[in-house]
């Protein structure tokens, strides 16, 4: 039997993907890293080889179905197996008025997070029924969007809403094959797309306010917790914010 451990994160190449990545790694991960850009992925497989695990760093469009196709062939090719799959990549829309909102744009979010996810979660769900041992364990990346919304933000909060549905449709169908599925969700962790918060955010009474963040590794740990539970234990839900941050009576 296989000891080996292998983990892919979406979105990879930065922010939280980028700490999940090598929280993994240091854990005793070897990782796959999926992203749009091949330079970042490339930084954080150094990144995690320099902690002696392999990386494979495969660019991909996650909303494509042959490129996330090929993501899976050169994973099964490379390692054999999958262990754990953090569906992490996401994109959101410029904040402007519902009515305003292009269609375009309002499908590209939905290719990205929601479909995107399921193409994943698909691809995943057919290695671990097959491979021996069978089984696995995939972790939603919800948001906090996914309870509650921000201004302006439709397309976004939509597609975490309908990831929450999923994570509990894959952990009503993995049952059978011994793969969980649970769902982190998120609130404020530092990276890039959070900075602009240091100068303001709009908030619903319609003000405009900074609001506080958290370092990236506490999600990177509480990944690789649920991550490290046997497969007849599981996380359903968790959500890691930053403290202060106005989530619990928003609005």
């Amino acid at each position: 039997m296989s000891t080996q451990k292998v983990a892919l994160v979406t979105g990879a190449g930065s922010g939280v993907g980028r700490a999940v990545a090598l929280g993994l790694a240091q854990a005793g991960y070897d990782v796959v890293l999926s992203g749009r850009r091949p330079e970042p992925l490339q930084a954080v497989a150094a990144e995690i080889e320099a902690k002696g695990r392999r990386a494979l760093a495969q660019p991909t469009d996650i909303g494509d179905e042959a490129s996330v196709a090929e993501l899976f062939r050169r994973l099964e090719e490379t390692f054999g197996r999958l262990d754990v799959l953090f569906n992490n990549a996401g994109i959101g829309a410029p904040p402007v008025e519902l009515d305003e909102l292009p269609v375009a744009t309002w499908k590209a979010v939905v290719d990205t997070n929601l479909t995107g996810a399921f193409l994943c979660t698909q691809g995943a769900f057919r290695l671990m029924k097959k491979q021996r041992p069978h089984g696995g364990r995939i972790i939603n990346n919800g948001s906090i969007s996914a309870h509650v919304p921000r201004p302006f933000s439709a397309p976004y909060t939509a597609t975490k809403h309908a990831i929450t549905g999923l994570t509990r449709s894959t952990s009503l169908d993995g049952r059978a094959h011994d793969i969980a599925c649970g769902q982190v969700d998120i609130g404020n962790a530092a990276t890039d797309m959070t900075v602009r918060m240091q100068a303001g955010v709009p908030q619903p009474d319609g003000s405009t306010r900074p609001e506080p963040t958290m370092d990236a590794k506490h999600v990177a740990d509480a990944v690789v917790y649920m991550a490290g539970l046997p497969l007849d234990a599981n996380v359903q839900f968790m959500t890691v914010m930053a403290t202060k941050m106005p989530f619990i009576g928003r609005g």
